[in-house]
């Protein structure tokens, strides 16, 4: 791990906020330096943090077991790295490191305000067939071979970036890159067809990339994380933090410009992904209060309010965010969801944030009205022990299912 200037870990206020720290992880044949352009780019801008994968530049002469490492190994290590940095952080990585960094994420989804995922393996892995993978498995010990890889797949890439790219390769023993082959080509095994992360998320491939291209982005790795926003840089390649650090800086410092305004949303969601009463709680004001159509009376406080949303979001068969606005402190978000095996229901929720960044009052606003009721009467046979009875539902879940619209009615 190395530090930049400003001092890593250390907030820049800037209007009373906190800038989060980035967080670079690296991607296969690389290490650490390869972030250098970027770095430079984003330099006074935000702190950074870089990381070495086991095996890469810094940590190349360390001794390694083949059969440790794994993606599990690497993302508690980058979520070892995220508890020591003090403030909100933004995890970043390349290729394989964005495997990484999203198991990190959603690890720690009350510290990671955000995403981003740049020239990104899907989670899953690539499946790539024996014949296809073995060159790749083979690159260890092999310049030649590696420089004509990384010239296939990322154009723009002039002499003296391959021959630094070169350098870090050549640090990288033969074992542990026939080993991460292995790692980003198997992924995890029957990833969530929804992140586990909830934050924003922020995905940028190069135009030219003839790895991770535009049908996978859009067919396979966008389709897990609801409302992220992707960016494609014309030109550039899999390597595209080296090629164009300047205008993946831009793309990056736009994306962190949004996160104040949604910082209130990011909590939300991730609460919700994670059923955690800890994650709802860490972005509320002490005196919170939560309204919703499910509930006869608000409840107020923050460790009770973070308590029933816990509590609603397990009553969730599936939740998707399809759409989000900021106006001021009131952040809404549309969604919709299923429970009660396969009951649509969808609505609109209203956060409202103080001078502080939290959020002082939720209003949920459920429909149709026999969903509402029905999960109101769900809530309070769950809380019976933690909330009065007199704040749902005083009904049965079958009086509430008369409730719920006949589909055929009017046909």
């Amino acid at each position: 791990m190395s530090d930049e200037s400003p001092p890593a870990g250390t907030p820049v206020r800037r209007d009373g906020e906190a800038t989060p720290t980035l967080l670079l992880v690296h991607g296969f044949l690389d290490d650490a330096t390869v972030w250098d352009g970027l770095v430079k780019a984003v330099a006074g801008a935000v702190p950074t943090v870089r990381y070495d994968l086991p095996g890469s530049g810094g940590r190349a002469s360390e001794p390694q077991d083949m059969d440790e490492l794994s993606l599990t190994l690497f993302a508690g290590e980058v979520a070892s790295v995220i508890d020591a940095i003090e403030g909100p952080v933004v995890v970043m990585g390349q290729s394989m490191g964005s495997q990484v960094v999203e198991l990190a994420a959603a690890a720690r989804p009350d510290r990671v305000a955000g995403l981003v995922l740049l020239t990104p393996v899907p989670l899953g892995g690539t499946h790539l067939p024996d014949k296809a993978v073995a060159p790749f498995r083979a690159l260890g010990g092999n310049p030649e071979a590696e420089r004509a890889v990384r010239t296939r797949l990322s154009p723009a890439l002039d002499g003296d970036a391959l021959d630094r790219l070169g350098r870090a390769g050549r640090l990288v023993p033969a074992a542990v890159v026939a080993r991460y082959v292995d790692i980003w080509n198997n992924g995890v095994a029957k990833p969530p067809g929804t992140s586990a992360y909830g934050g924003p998320v922020l995905i940028v491939r190069g135009g030219e990339d003839g790895f991770v291209t535009h049908e996978v982005v859009i067919g396979t790795i966008a389709p897990r994380f609801p409302g992220a926003h992707v960016a494609t840089v014309p030109g550039g390649g899999h390597w595209l933090h080296v090629e164009f650090p300047a205008v993946l800086a831009a793309e990056i410092l736009a994306f962190l410009r949004t996160l104040d305004a949604s910082d209130a949303a990011s909590g939300w969601r991730g609460g919700f992904a994670s059923q955690s009463a800890s994650i709802f709680a860490a972005r509320f004001a002490e005196d919170v209060v939560l309204e919703a159509s499910a509930l006869v009376r608000p409840i107020a406080g923050r460790e009770l309010v973070a308590t029933v949303l816990a509590t609603a979001s397990a009553i969730y068969e599936s939740l998707e965010f399809i759409a989000e606005a900021t106006q001021g402190t009131t952040t809404y978000l549309q969604w919709r969801a299923t429970a009660f095996g396969g009951l649509p229901i969808s609505g609109v929720t209203v956060l409202e944030k103080n001078a502080d960044g939290k959020v002082t009052r939720a209003a949920i606003h459920h429909r149709p009205l026999g969903a509402a009721l029905r999960f109101s009467a769900a809530l309070r046979d769950r809380l019976a022990d933690t909330v009065p009875s007199a704040h749902f539902f005083a009904g049965t879940a079958e009086s509430a299912e008369s409730a719920e619209p006949d589909p055929h009615r009017g046909k």
